[in-house]
């Protein structure tokens, strides 16, 4: 059979590979703190038909070049791009956004710990504050019913006030997560993500302070997809898409020439 079709075939899973995380960051382009993606690939490996430096002749003359042929192409990650979004005002005292470095840190049920940049917060039944899933905010923070004014500054301390006092009480500290390698979390959905061995241990520090981005009450983070990129780049990725049926089509017309040869 002819390496081509194999060939192309790799080039139209790679570019299918394309088209999906292309379509997953439109999908998401009104997801709160959402990161576009990019797909990443490496050629495959190389079949030798004359090495490179060999001797070809009795007299130690040697190839200067060789001939080597690639065998396609395949994916080699799907990454992050950690860039800042832009920041909507919500007006909600509880909305957050962070605004450089970090995550906020929440508790699962499992009691294993997740990390996101989706600041939509609310307060549970019990006055602690949650997130859109009712997963408390780690380290956790409660509020009493008469609490009023609620504030949260840059630097993450919450704030508030009760009817009739005017001395603002504290009400906890809001820590973000940082980590050495960030597209090596791991995402699980619902816009949280999970540590791993690649992603590092969460290094936890207090908004504003240094490697730590600062947070902005009122707020939320808007996704980081831009629509016109990922047009562009749904256009180039479908018609490298046909451009490797058409070498597969021309292929098939070669080998339906060889077999009708008499």
């Amino acid at each position: 059979m002819m390496r081509s079709l194999d060939i192309a075939g790799t080039g139209m899973q790679a570019q299918t590979t394309n088209v999906d995380t292309i379509a997953n960051n439109i999908a998401n382009m009104t997801t709160t703190g959402y990161k576009r993606r990019r797909a990443e690939f490496q050629d495959l490996i190389y079949q030798d038909l004359r090495r490179a430096g060999t001797m070809s002749s009795d007299t130690g003359d040697l190839v200067p070049a060789g001939a080597q042929l690639g065998l396609g192409v395949r994916t080699a990650g799907i990454y992050r791009i950690n860039e800042q979004g832009t920041l909507d005002q919500t007006g909600n005292s509880l909305d957050m956004a962070i605004e450089g470095r970090g995550y906020f840190r929440v508790t699962l049920p499992s009691g294993e710990y997740a990390y996101t940049r989706d600041g939509t917060f609310s307060l549970s039944q019990d006055g602690t504050i949650v997130s859109a899933d009712g997963y408390p905010l780690s380290p956790n923070i409660s509020l009493p019913n008469n609490a009023e004014n609620i504030t949260v500054d840059q630097s993450g301390q919450v704030q508030y006030t009760i009817s009739g006092q005017t001395t603002a009480q504290v009400a906890g500290q809001i820590q973000l997560a940082t980590f050495q390698n960030e597209n090596g979390l791991a995402a699980m959905g619902q816009n949280l993500f999970t540590e791993t061995t690649s992603s590092g241990t969460a290094n936890l520090g207090t908004p504003q302070s240094v490697g730590y981005g600062s947070l902005r009450q009122g707020f939320v983070e808007e996704s980081s997809v831009n629509v016109v990129t990922e047009i562009t780049n749904l256009i180039t990725a479908q018609r490298a898409y046909e451009m490797n049926s058409k070498v597969i089509t021309a292929s098939d017309q070669m080998l339906q020439t060889l077999t009708g040869l008499k």
